[in-house]
């Protein structure tokens, strides 16, 4: 199960701070199980691990093998957290160079949807030409810009290139039960399709279809993933003493009161990047809002060190860190002794890399508190799918629960939208002609 340390917080705020914000933690807690919080109708990923069935999961798997027996590559089309939770996890799990490897035994795995490069799309068109590839389109509306854009692209190509009788057996859909442009292209092409709750944001949907099928399609144990938010979901139900998830959210809010605003998620191993910008979105979208929220911020360490690392050391102190530490490699590989030691290294032959990489993460632990930045360890045994469960399930947890301390709407996300009225008024979309006319005339 995952360890929870706060002790390189105490410094800053005391044990006796955090501890006593024990009661209000459990209001938030009951508010968030008895539906009484703001944003009540997007609940669903409360219980979700709980409610997977293994029927459920065994059509998700029917599926990923079908695309995997008929496709060489799999774009998955969404933006937000319509991809970003499967892109952690597959990243997070696969071999670091796994798209050198193509041997063969699972699809190329592939994201579109979630920009407008030209560049990007114009290459990644190129690099399908010729291969036998499947869609998966992940939009609840279907009219998002950026997937809508690519998925349009993704069809016709696999259309011309596969026929659409193929085409039909290698896209499929996850999107709303009953309303959208995606639900009404599924329902026509006849794709199989999945439904996205319409009580679970984007931002916690890592275990429903969008998330659970492209990880199937990759290869990896979706059966496990799922039991390990299972069990973090029973823990994070736990009274506050024994609840890592609750003691997460006090403490972070209790540097927050403390003038800590800025959170930096650091990790030592480098499969964890998009975790960071999983848990970046989460987060960010979930509390930053009402002028009020912790910025996310990440640094992949120590590489991160050489860049960011002095600011990190001596910048102005409104900054706390969270690493994510993963305590098991799961390879070995050991220094090796050189007979000249030009590089003075050789203290460290017969040391495996990993126990390097674990005491420059105490070192800097140590040198970053001594700078004046509270630090928090988060501890998982191993990289693996079980373990990547209980973390998704343990930050959506907290996050649920730090924002009922905020007192802001965790699953509502009004801003997204500024920047989508600008751009369609921008591109005299129907409908925006007032908005067009205001916009040009600001910009003369």
């Amino acid at each position: 199960m995952i360890k929870l340390d706060i002790i390189k917080t105490a410094p800053f705020v005391s044990a006796e701070t955090i501890n006593a914000l024990a009661p209000r933690v459990v209001e938030a807690q009951n508010a968030l199980e008895a539906g009484t919080c703001p944003g009540n109708d997007f609940l669903g990923w409360l219980h979700l691990p709980s409610s997977i069935t293994p029927a459920f999961l065994a059509d998700i798997k029917a599926t990923a093998a079908a695309l995997r027996e008929e496709c060489d590559a799999v774009v998955v089309a969404g933006i937000g957290g319509s991809y970003l939770g499967a892109k952690a996890v597959i990243e997070a799990l696969s071999n670091s160079f796994q798209w050198l490897l193509a041997d063969g035994k699972a699809p190329v795995i592939l994201f579109a949807g979630n920009n407008i490069g030209e560049d990007y799309l114009s290459e990644l068109t190129a690099y399908l030409r010729g291969k036998r590839f499947g869609v998966i389109n992940i939009s609840k509306s279907g009219t998002t810009t950026e997937t809508a854009l690519a998925f349009r692209l993704l069809k016709k190509q696999c259309e011309e290139q596969r026929g659409k009788d193929v085409a039909k057996r290698v896209i499929v859909a996850i999107t709303d039960a009953k309303r959208g442009a995606a639900r009404t292209c599924a329902d026509k092409e006849g794709y199989k399709s999945y439904v996205i709750p319409d009580n679970v944001g984007g931002r916690f949907s890592v275990l429903t279809p969008v998330g659970l099928l492209p990880i199937a399609v990759a290869g990896f144990d979706i059966d496990a993933l799922v039991r390990g938010a299972q069990d973090m979901e029973k823990t994070a139900a736990a009274p506050f003493a024994e609840n890592p998830a609750a003691q997460y959210a006090a403490t972070r809010y209790a540097l927050y009161m403390a003038g800590k605003k800025i959170e930096i998620l650091a990790n030592y191993q480098p499969k964890l990047h998009f975790m960071a910008e999983w848990w970046k979105q989460l987060f960010g979208e979930s509390e930053g809002k009402d002028g009020k929220g912790i910025y996310p911020a990440s640094v992949d360490l120590t590489t991160d060190l050489h860049s960011m690392g002095q600011w990190i050391q001596e910048g102005e102190r409104t900054i706390f860190e969270t690493v994510i530490s993963v305590e098991k490699a799961e390879h070995t590989l050991l220094f090796p002794c050189d007979e000249e030691n030009l590089d003075g290294l050789n203290f460290l032959a017969g040391k495996r890399v990993d126990e390097v990489n674990k005491m420059a993460e105490l070192g800097t632990q140590l040198a970053h508190v001594d700078g004046g930045v509270p630090n928090i360890r988060i501890a998982i045994e191993r990289l693996d799918a079980y373990h990547l469960g209980q973390l998704i399930y343990f930050f959506e947890k907290a996050c649920g629960i730090h924002c009922q301390l905020l007192g802001v709407n965790a699953f509502n996300q009004p801003g997204v939208e500024a920047y989508k009225k600008n751009m369609f008024a921008l591109l005299g979309k129907p409908g925006y002609e007032k908005e067009t006319e205001a916009i040009k005339n600001r910009l003369k």
